[in-house]
């Protein structure tokens, strides 16, 4: 049976037959909706901020089996992977490309290109989770002390880079993976939503 949460979301309910139900998310913890009018720097910043908290929303709720836990053979992709892969985006556009720092990678090399994906099975879990999160946190400092128009210290493909291209690039990158991380959670507990 279809209904609605008090948040205003479709839900699968049990049913008098008592059929399986989907579990909804509840809200997200520390997440915020942007705004529908702004500047073009405040909404920037609220959809990114609103990607990130959603990645971390997937993973509310989980143990560490179950962030590890990958989708579909031959895919590596789990939620732990994601959040490994997001803050080496991160730590890559902010602090290697817009300021020039000599960030090296988190859990890649040359010779393990997908290690951030491919290395979590023996992962320290709560230390992955607070890596991200030190790194969202250090790389919203940098883009505050820089403006749109500003130019990375470092080129992409021989072309300059905005901090503008570099949010617009962001949100897209995190609206591609929250993609796939809704269908990770969904396969690992039911759970959709936002």
């Amino acid at each position: 049976m279809y209904g609605k949460s008090e948040a205003g979301r479709s839900v699968v309910s049990m049913t008098d037959a008592g059929t399986a139900s989907t579990p909804e998310y509840p809200p997200a913890t520390g997440r915020h909706d942007p705004p529908f009018i702004a500047d073009e720097r405040t909404m920037l910043d609220a959809w990114l901020d609103f990607h990130r908290a959603t990645l971390l929303t997937k993973c509310e709720g989980l143990g560490d089996k179950e962030l590890r836990s990958r989708s579909v053979p031959p895919s590596t992709l789990s939620l732990l992977g994601l959040v490994r892969h997001m803050s080496e985006v991160e730590r890559h556009w902010f602090r290697r490309t817009l300021i020039g720092e000599d960030a090296p990678p988190l859990y890649y090399s040359d010779d393990n290109e997908d290690g951030d994906f491919d290395d979590v099975d023996g992962a320290d879990v709560a230390a992955d989770l607070a890596a991200y999160k030190a790194e969202v946190d250090r790389c919203r400092a940098i883009a505050a002390e820089h403006g749109l128009d500003d130019i990375g210290a470092r080129q992409r493909h021989g072309q300059d880079v905005s901090l503008r291209w570099i949010y617009v690039h962001m949100v897209e990158e995190y609206a591609r993976h929250n993609g796939h991380a809704d269908f990770l959670r969904e396969r690992i507990d039911g759970a959709t939503g936002e």
